[in-house]
């Protein structure tokens, strides 16, 4: 049987938004290519860095209150933590 994650009620909303970011990365590489001003490839990195973190940040949220539960709760929330870590520590 395959565990059900925490996503899993969001999961066409969260595929959804990946390729719309998978779009956006696809628009810079056409940036560069293209030889676009080096401040226009630069704000839509920073659009496409802020829609993973909005992603990412709904993913913990989905993990804290969907998987951590029950007897390992101090380890999901050390794992969570790590996440988090992971996520700060670019």
């Amino acid at each position: 049987m395959t565990p059900t994650r925490g996503y899993s009620a969001t999961k066409e909303q969260l595929l959804g938004r990946l390729a719309r970011v998978e779009g956006q990365v696809r628009g810079v590489a056409g940036m560069v290519e293209n030889e676009r001003y080096c401040v226009d490839v630069l704000t839509q990195i920073a659009a496409i860095q802020a829609a993973l973190d909005k992603i990412s940040l709904g993913l913990l949220d989905d993990h804290a209150r969907h998987c951590m539960q029950g007897s390992r709760a101090a380890q999901q929330v050390d794992e969570l933590m790590g996440a988090v870590g992971r996520l700060l520590h670019r």
